[in-house]
């Protein structure tokens, strides 16, 4: 009896935490934050650090690769508050977007943060808000290759970064992109 209990009680404790990272989320909600929530369960890292063809490197930027900030964004559960270690920083233009993912579901709005470089066929003038591309950046399931519709370009220094969530959880490594404005110095 004891036996049973024991496989009875782990398995209502594995299904609820699968259950629980399944949560449907393809809509980020846009906050007055300028931030938009995925659910880690949507968004996914590579490690890599493999970077777009043509990314420029900044120079002298007011985050140097090695040195620590504080995010500001809740682009993911446990982003906000989380000190960052500078991996990389870049000179391009940032963009919020609007897609259908290649692999079904709802339009995710108003996702941070694709750039110049990762949109396919790409010129070196900035995209005007309204303009449709088709996206390369790989953020999350189904966003490479698909159609966007650019929300909104800003000119800005983007950051790769490295952290660990304040949620708790695996360090994340290599996280693309956070712009200077959503970082501070500790």
């Amino acid at each position: 009896m004891k036996k049973y209990a024991m496989i009875l009680l782990t398995t209502v404790i594995t299904g609820s935490l699968m259950l629980s990272g399944c949560g449907k989320n393809a809509e980020q909600h846009n906050s007055s934050s300028d931030s938009h929530a995925a659910s880690t369960g949507e968004m996914h890292h590579s490690d890599s650090g493999e970077l777009p063809e043509g990314l420029q490197e900044k120079k002298n930027p007011t985050y140097p690769v090695g040195s620590q900030a504080v995010m500001s964004t809740d682009h993911m559960a446990g982003m906000k508050g989380a000190e960052a270690t500078i991996v990389g920083a870049y000179d391009t233009t940032a963009y919020t977007v609007s897609y259908t993912p290649t692999t079904g579901g709802d339009t995710v709005k108003n996702h941070k943060w694709v750039i110049q470089e990762e949109i396919q066929d790409h010129t070196d003038q900035p995209y005007a808000a309204g303009a449709e591309v088709v996206l390369n950046a790989d953020h999350m399931p189904g966003m490479k290759g698909a159609k966007a519709t650019i929300d909104s370009a800003e000119q800005t220094t983007v950051y790769m970064v490295d952290y660990t969530p304040t949620t708790g959880g695996d360090p994340v490594k290599n996280h693309k992109w956070v712009t200077e404005e959503e970082l501070s110095i500790q």
